[in-house]
């Protein structure tokens, strides 16, 4: 029986990498929530019932590496083809043919690449926080090395096995708490204060954290959720993800300038470092984005952005779908 939009329900299904854990919610045309770095299937909890109110299957993923989902030991089994292959396998295990895709950080991009390596899948997509940009241009690792002038892209200290997983794993927890402050609405740093997407030499992420408060979108019980997830499956999982990305430029070749071509919507916040640094790749949309619906920055509005301002990704995301083809 399926259940009522008001019943949440958890399953494990097949995929390529192993098993993917879903939290599903609600019936009708299936939507599928991917999520970012370092969350789980719990950031899409304020989406869920009102998805389901709508109309919708709604169906919240753990990315392969977080989660109750499999973490494959490979660093190469974190490719970006790989977790496409995996949205796949979800749409087919859960009697589907297709779905509307949308995503959240690296959720976003792992969205854009689904309904572009698989467009016969993924009929629609919609991306939160990280704009498209499509394959190719050069080396990422090149580009990354070269940020910052003497200090060290996040990205680039991620790279290395172990490093970022030496300085996370001690604290889960106050990590956790110090990475969302750091990138949220009314906690980041104030302009002109260190960047915290940047390590000095010899130093760490959290050097540059915001101590105090949590954001005011961050319950200490939602933190607990996502730390208690962290202590038990550490961090590798998730920070492989950044160390595929020259595999991806590799493997992403033959799709070099492609466009997605689907009907699509963004919603980026105005505080959020990947809408400010990414102006070019939304002022690009025309091309790159040509099924482009409507596009959205929240003022005011931080990373985090369904759980900073749920009410109006809500809105918006149930807007575009009904406008949707059947």
């Amino acid at each position: 029986m399926a259940p009522h939009s008001s019943e949440i329900t958890h399953r494990s299904v097949a995929s390529p990498g192993g098993r993917i854990h879903l939290v599903e919610q609600g019936t009708g045309p299936l939507v599928l929530l991917v999520h970012g770095f370092p969350e789980s299937w719990y950031s899409w909890r304020h989406q869920l019932p009102v998805l389901a109110a709508a109309g919708y299957r709604a169906v919240a993923l753990d990315v392969r590496g977080y989660g109750r989902s499999s973490k494959p030991a490979a660093t190469d089994a974190y490719r970006m083809t790989e977790l496409v292959e995996d949205n796949a396998a979800v749409v087919r295990a859960l009697g589907e043919e297709s779905a509307v895709v949308v995503g959240h950080d690296w959720g976003a991009t792992i969205a854009a690449h689904s309904a572009l390596l698989r467009p016969e899948v993924f009929r629609a997509v919609g991306l939160l926080s990280v704009p498209y940009t499509p394959p190719g241009g050069p080396r990422p690792t090149s580009v990354f090395a070269r940020m910052g002038g003497g200090e060290e892209f996040y990205v680039s200290y991620f790279q290395e096995p172990g490093r970022a997983e030496a300085e996370i794993e001690p604290d889960v927890r106050g990590w956790l708490a110090g990475f969302y402050a750091a990138l949220s609405a009314g906690t980041m740093p104030a302009a002109g204060a260190p960047d915290p997407h940047f390590v000095s030499e010899g130093g760490t992420l959290r050097d540059r954290f915001p101590g105090g408060r949590l954001p005011g979108w961050l319950g200490e019980r939602d933190l607990d959720v996502y730390a208690a997830e962290f202590e038990r499956t550490g961090l590798t999982g998730a920070l492989n993800r950044y160390r595929n990305m020259d595999r991806d430029w590799e493997d992403l070749t033959p799709h070099a300038g492609a466009p997605l071509t689907q009907p699509s919507v963004f919603i980026g916040g105005g505080l959020d470092a990947s809408t400010t640094w990414l102006a070019d790749a939304i002022d690009a949309y025309p091309v790159t984005l040509p099924g482009l619906v409507s596009s959205h920055i929240l003022d005011g509005c931080g990373h985090w952005i369904q759980q900073e301002r749920p009410a109006e990704v809500n809105r918006i995301l149930t807007d575009w779908l009904g406008e949707l083809p059947g």
